[in-house]
């Protein structure tokens, strides 16, 4: 899903999309921009999931991530991303007091399994009154439950691996008195104060199949007792038409990243000295990332980059690229894409869209018709797949690529497919009723002449409809 139509890039769009929300969990949850201290606790090291403990240490909290697979904890560590190991749960409880207490960023792997550390948390908390961690989530991979996605306490990875191997079903209800555990502690620390949401890898869905106490009452079907991180964190930023915006310079040279990296810099501090607060605040939260970038070191293969932004900063910073390789201060031309964990690119009623409520959430149009409007529009290809994340039939993503060769034709292009790719989404959000999307289409309109959306009306009397069709 994270290729975002044949151009991956590396760890580095999960690690930023990850610090993102964290950086806005803060603000939501905490009330504060300034992470020092904080203690955010979350699971899995793998391949997606790795990127907890890296951006947990660039917002500037602490955070401490289970992993039961000694392979990629370690692997992890080695290239720099985990901080420190350890499989005590004494050592966790010992560290997090130190760094709350120091205001030290920390990565802790812990070598063990998640449930095990929440319900140590929470042992502390009852004999102490003390709550140890503000932020919670989990990244382990609930859409793949029974088949290696989870790994149920108290096995250990061999045991987990032979009962699956020799008995599914055992293997099965173990996972699933593993998982009502696992919320249980979730459930308490949460009642204390602590801040919860689900990182939309399934984990509580399978977690309501498996019996746990997640089922918010009142709730629509894609709601929990818990938010998704989109329903909370990303949906508003999505509402606001921010989202993950990348490009690859085909030259393979370092030296073009670099050039890039300052154009969308400027561009961005150009945009964001003009915007209203909300809209200035995820500016200046990717300007941070785009000038501290090289030092991250997140480039593999690709010379590639990524950065959040919203419709005005993507076609700016594309025409910019584009006059910087016809000028030739690009050496190659630059393709331009963006993950499919976007604004619009993806249908998913437990992910992506599963802060639209107005019952077209299980609808795949949105995804469909981005397909569709960017290959009309210009794009140099498109993609429409299946799968990703929430697993195989649970979400429908669309995406393109774009070559930006410094000609008029391909200025032209990206001004045409970016603006449809963008508004698209947030058209849809709108018309489900999100007041931030309302509030961008309008701006958008008013700064963009020839798009015209048919904008939604609130319906005061909630019992109208009913009362129509029973005529």
């Amino acid at each position: 899903m994270t290729a975002g139509s044949y151009c991956y890039i590396g760890p580095q769009g999960i690690v930023h999309g990850t610090m993102l929300t964290v950086l806005n969990a803060g603000r939501r949850y905490l009330g504060t921009d300034d992470l020092r201290g904080r203690v955010f606790v979350t699971s899995g090291l793998g391949g997606m999931s790795g990127a907890q403990a890296k951006a947990a240490v660039i917002a500037g909290c602490v955070g401490v991530i289970a992993e039961v697979d000694e392979a990629p904890l370690r692997k992890r560590h080695e290239q720099g991303w985990v901080m420190e190991v350890t499989s005590s749960l004494e050592q966790c409880i010992k560290r997090i007091r130190e760094t709350r207490s120091s205001r030290t960023p920390l990565s802790l792997g812990y070598h063990g399994n998640v449930v095990d550390l929440w319900e140590r948390l929470l042992l502390e908390f009852e004999r102490t009154g003390e709550l140890l961690v503000d932020l919670g989530s989990d990244q382990t991979s609930l859409h793949n439950p029974y088949n290696g996605g989870y790994y149920p306490v108290p096995l250990s990875l061999c045991q987990a691996n032979q009962l699956m191997s020799t008995d599914p079903g055992r293997f099965r209800s173990t996972v699933q008195e593993s998982l009502r555990r696992h919320i249980k502690a979730i459930n308490k620390l949460s009642d204390a104060g602590m801040f919860f949401w689900d990182y939309g890898n399934a984990f509580l869905l399978e977690a309501q199949r498996a019996g746990a106490e997640v089922t918010k009452v009142g709730g629509g079907a894609t709601e929990f007792r818990y938010p998704s991180y989109v329903q909370h964190i990303m949906g508003d930023i999505f509402s606001l038409g921010f989202g993950p915006f990348r490009w690859v310079c085909t030259s393979g040279d370092p030296q073009d990243l670099a050039v890039t990296d300052d154009i969308s810099a400027k561009v961005l501090e150009e945009i964001a000295a003009n915007a209203s607060e909300r809209v200035r605040q995820q500016y200046r939260d990717n300007i941070r990332w785009i000038t501290e970038a090289g030092k991250h070191k997140m480039v593999v293969g690709s010379q590639a980059r990524i950065l959040y932004s919203d419709q005005k900063g993507r076609v700016s910073i594309a025409l910019a690229i584009n006059q910087a390789v016809a000028d030739r201060r690009v050496s190659a031309p630059v393709v331009i894409s963006r993950d499919h964990h976007d604004v619009s690119g993806t249908d998913s009623p437990f992910r992506e869209t599963s802060n639209v409520y107005d019952g077209s959430a299980f609808c795949a149009d949105m995804a469909v018709q981005n397909f569709v409007g960017d290959a009309f529009r210009g794009a140099t290809w498109v993609a429409l797949h299946n799968g990703g994340g929430v697993g195989w039939g649970e979400v429908i993503n669309g995406g393109f690529g774009l070559l930006l060769d410094g000609s008029d034709e391909a200025a032209k292009r990206a001004g045409l497919m970016l603006n449809w790719d963008v508004s698209n989404g947030v058209a849809r959000r709108c018309w489900s009723g999100n007041t931030n999307a309302y509030e961008t289409i309008q701006r958008t309109m008013e700064e963009i002449r020839q798009l015209r959306v048919t904008m939604p009306f609130p319906v005061q009397d909630e019992d109208l409809l009913d009362r129509a069709l029973q005529g």
